[in-house]
């Protein structure tokens, strides 16, 4: 009584008689939406691993993995902060460097040991390495620390002489029991020295960031393996871009591409101060027309530095990707409150007296030519938002945020869950759940909120049959569903139309009785 899974075997052709189980896995496969919160930050750093991805939820999570905030251009943790004030918490951070970043270093005896700092950076001039007594006699313990992270004790290191050094190397390097693994602070080599062990504590320093020549086009990278900068993002799952303060209108088409290969809203910015009409004229020239970049103007924000205790001016790149990331993709970013902003460029430094806004023909300008702005009114009262709500697409059918987001999330849904499909039998039975699974998807996404229509209709229809599934195709192994998705407009120009006046008649329908109206 062999128990099988359906199309192990050849069920015309069995001989032996027995009662044959077959398994049936489930014919409707259910498609669950990828994530559209995750941010793809790129910047520098003062610790932590190069042109590699790592995961990061809260500024705690930054703070382990990549050190403090820093008071420069192109910092990853001032463009992730901004981020998270406004609720964003998922994010996949590459640290850039200019290649002259450099590893802390200390010695401990001559020629006995010495240590490297396991990433390059300045946070690493802040590692101690302590060798005290250690908990069983005639034994010594090390502990290496670093601010904002957990000391490690590498306890009950015993021998005499040059031993008593390769044992500490080795401990530090691969752990000294079931629950002290390896330094990840540190790497140790012991030298030939045999100095016999004393109480004493060692400091590293050295170590660089490597930010001195920084520009956009580091935190761009190469796309060749090793992958660099932005490219490092592939394949990572991430619905927002941002390259902390790249500036540079040259890189500009380079991330738009980045982000139509990858489904990525890449979140650009213009150079700090810059004048209206020049931004307009440095569009133009990029030839940036792409609705996965989204161009904020060059009105840069006042932000208050809580870990340098500094007011700082800072790109408007991080309060817009936190803010789309906290937002449902068919959500757009106009007249969404920002949290963070006590000021701007054009608005004039906090206490400075200064309280300029935008006109109605600059904000006209900027928004004809695909450029969006944060800025203080919103429609919807005295606030700091996003003003416009678009990516820097011409197309008036493309150029929203929600067009972006939508598309993207759709997109990468479909990518990731239909693939089953591929090497089934193309047959009635495939198209029927093949246009299953895309109704069922779609249901969800109607029900949720995330499609509607104003008339209440179904605003989605799929094709998957003989009609768009000729033999001519079939029989070469092409099967094919046609997916057409009306998506919810935005609320942008919101008309009330409003009579008054003395001479104004209302117009009162009369009601049967017990009913009210007007």
């Amino acid at each position: 009584m062999p128990i099988v899974q359906q199309g192990t075997i050849n069920t015309t052709a069995l001989v032996v008689p027995d009662l044959y189980v077959q398994i049936v896995p489930p014919q409707n496969l259910v498609l669950n939406g990828v994530p559209t919160n995750v941010i793809g930050m790129v910047g520098t750093a003062q610790w932590g691993p190069v042109d590699q991805p790592v995961i990061i939820g809260t500024m705690a999570d930054y703070a382990q993995a990549f050190g403090a905030v820093q008071n420069r251009k192109y910092d990853l943790g001032t463009a992730l902060s901004a981020a998270v004030q406004q609720g964003a918490q998922n994010f996949i951070c590459v640290r850039v460097s200019d290649g002259t970043d450099v590893a802390a270093t200390g010695s401990g005896p001559t020629g006995c040991i010495s240590f490297t700092a396991l990433y390059t950076g300045t946070l690493g001039n802040q590692i101690t390495v302590t060798i005290a007594t250690g908990s069983q006699a005639n034994s010594w313990r090390a502990v290496v620390a670093l601010p904002g992270l957990n000391p490690e004790v590498f306890d009950n290191i015993v021998g005499t002489g040059n031993a008593f050094w390769l044992a500490l190397a080795a401990a530090i390097n691969a752990g000294n029991g079931p629950l002290r693994g390896p330094s990840q602070i540190i790497a140790a080599t012991a030298g030939a020295g045999t100095t016999a062990p004393t109480a004493a504590g060692y400091t590293l320093s050295g170590g660089s960031d490597g930010v001195a020549t920084i520009a956009a086009a580091t935190l761009v990278g190469v796309d060749t393996l090793p992958r660099m900068g932005m490219y490092a993002l592939r394949g990572q799952g991430c619905s927002i871009g941002v390259l902390a303060d790249a500036d540079d209108w040259t890189q500009w088409t380079n991330q738009a591409e980045f982000g139509l290969s990858e489904g990525l809203y890449m979140i650009l910015t213009g150079p700090s101060g810059d004048a209206i009409q020049n931004a307009i004229t440095t569009k133009q020239n990029a030839g940036l027309d792409s609705y996965a970049a989204k161009l904020m103007f060059g009105d840069w924000i006042y932000w208050y530095d809580q870990v340098n205790q500094l007011m700082r001016l800072i790109s408007p790149q991080g309060f817009v990707a936190g803010r789309l990331a906290n937002l449902s993709p068919e959500q757009s970013s106009l007249n969404k409150q920002l949290y963070g902003v006590v000021g701007s460029q054009k608005s004039g430094a906090p206490n400075s007296g200064q309280a300029t806004t935008y006109a109605e023909a600059d904000l006209q300008t900027l928004f004809q030519a695909g450029i969006d702005v944060i800025a203080n009114p919103q429609p919807g009262g005295a606030y700091w938002g996003v003003r416009l709500g678009h990516n820097s697409s011409s197309n008036a059918a493309t150029n929203g945020d929600n067009y972006t987001r939508l598309t993207n999330y759709i997109a990468a849904t479909l990518q990731a869950g239909m693939g089953l499909y591929v090497g089934q039998v193309i047959n009635a039975s495939l198209f029927q759940r093949i246009r299953a699974t895309l109704l069922s998807f779609l249901g969800n996404m109607l029900q949720q909120g995330l499609l509607g229509s104003t008339d209440g209709t179904p605003p989605f229809a799929v094709v998957c049959d003989p009609s768009n599934n000729p033999f001519s195709r079939t029989s070469l192994g092409y099967a094919q569903a046609d997916v057409q998705v009306q998506y919810q407009a935005i609320n942008e120009k919101f008309i009330v139309n409003v009579q008054g006046g003395q001479t104004v008649q209302i117009s009162r329908q009369t009601m049967p009785a017990g009913q009210v109206g007007a």
